[in-house]
């Protein structure tokens, strides 16, 4: 007996009444698992709904125009199983899957994955590798749906790279940059501040602290879900099985189902000298002190964020960018006005322009420049590498549990985030 199944809207948060503004299906189309539905547009995104399953279309219950809300109808279908059976159909209920953006296709092939017979130390429903913003919040609710859940963080404390070391530090040390921007510019207003004192240590532990709580905070929801949180650095030896390496030792968890969300690193150029002088974006944070020069590699918004707190305390800063613009792939009306801005604060912006070599020298970092118009080289207190981001799907051993990964080390998954 064929059976038609009625395909409805899914949850999407805390919107009601959402236009309609593409639908991609007609009645009697063929669909295939995941092909989009309709077009939804919020006053935040434009989402897809995607095809719960194959089959066929039997009506179309929406048209361009219409708003709908959680449990709208969109369509009838007839599963592709039950396509051959000629009968009268009886209506069931499939609500649509999550939504999710779209994915762009990449030609990477199935790993074979590895394996693994020896000592077990914890058995486990769901692993949860890394614990940042995105492994943090599907470990709470796996948790609060019922699920014996372990969390593997690398990190001494939860909220991973993002509430560590990148954007919540950062955030802080803008807003100290910022009190002092508006201190200078009240000087035309005939309000005029003295040059400010900057205590480093002061100002580092009050970052410190703002860190802390939060970090604090997301430990006590985790010990209230009953959530076991493993610290060290987690690779995985087969698909249901991760060895966790810490300084205590290693320990090895048995797993039935695995969420990765092991994020990045910061990318590194190659050919640089082991210097302490040469910073990233994690050391830049430290403020361990104040140079009189600093030249940020790479113009983007890492490396100027970081420049403008730098530029703040009174350090004279240079930037570097390969591409011919800061900022690359942000709205050009944007990135205008705060060239401008900065390019009357910095000493020199450099667009266009390579980076070849850097000599440690007992004066400073030698950096030599590969350009049109460019100095051939200067001499800077201290570097700041901020090249962007590698995905850290290699450094897991991804492969090992049957995932395909890419060279950069990105794994491709489907439009529900699936392997």
């Amino acid at each position: 007996m064929a059976v038609s199944k009625e395909i409805k809207v899914p949850n999407i948060g805390e919107f009601t009444d959402v236009d309609v503004i593409e639908v991609h299906v007609s009645t009697g189309d063929s669909i295939v698992l995941e092909d989009p539905l309709i077009t939804l547009e919020t006053e935040k995104a434009a989402l897809d709904v995607p095809a719960p399953a194959s089959g066929r279309v039997d009506k179309v219950a929406v048209t361009v125009g219409d708003t709908v809300s959680e449990g709208s109808l969109i369509l009838t279908m007839t599963a592709a199983e039950h396509l051959a059976k000629d009968a009268e159909p009886v209506v069931d209920t499939l609500v649509a899957t999550e939504l999710s953006p779209p994915v762009k296709s990449q030609n990477v092939a199935s790993e074979v994955a590895g394996e693994f017979s020896g000592r077990v130390d914890i058995e486990t429903d769901l692993l949860v590798l890394g614990a940042g913003p995105g492994g943090y919040t599907a470990a709470f609710r796996a948790a609060d749906l019922g699920l014996d859940v372990t969390l593997v963080e690398r990190w001494p404390t939860l909220g991973g790279v993002c509430l560590n070391v990148g954007c919540i530090p950062s955030k802080t040390l803008l807003h100290a940059a910022k009190v002092i921007e508006d201190a200078e510019a009240m000087n035309e207003f005939g309000i005029r501040f003295g040059k400010p004192e900057i205590n480093l240590g002061a100002l580092r532990e009050w970052k410190n602290q703002i860190v802390g709580r939060l970090t604090d905070g997301l430990d006590g929801l985790a010990k209230q879900r009953k959530i076991r949180v493993v610290q060290g650095i987690g690779r995985f030896l087969s698909p249901n099985h991760l060895r966790v390496e810490s300084e205590e030792g290693e320990q090895v968890i048995g797993l039935k189902r695995c969420i990765i969300a092991a994020g990045s690193e910061s990318a590194t150029l190659a050919g640089l000298p082991n210097d302490p002088r040469i910073m990233d974006s994690t050391d830049s944070l430290e403020l361990t002190e104040l140079p009189e020069t600093l030249l940020v590699i790479g113009g983007g918004i890492i490396g100027l964020e970081m420049a403008t707190v730098y530029d703040a305390l009174g350090v004279k800063v240079s930037v570097v960018e390969l591409t011919d613009t800061l900022m690359p792939g942000v709205d050009r009306d944007l990135v205008r006005p705060l060239e401008k801005r900065i390019a009357a604060r910095y000493s020199e912006i450099l667009k266009g322009t390579r980076v070849t070599e850097v000599i440690a020298e007992d004066a400073g970092l030698r950096v030599t420049f590969d350009g049109t118009g460019v100095p051939k080289s200067r001499v800077f207190s201290r570097i700041l590498v901020a090249v962007g981001r590698s995905a850290n799907g290699i450094r897991i051993d991804a492969t090992k549990a049957g995932v395909a990964v890419t060279d950069q080390g990105i794994i491709p998954v489907d439009r529900q985030m699936r392997t």
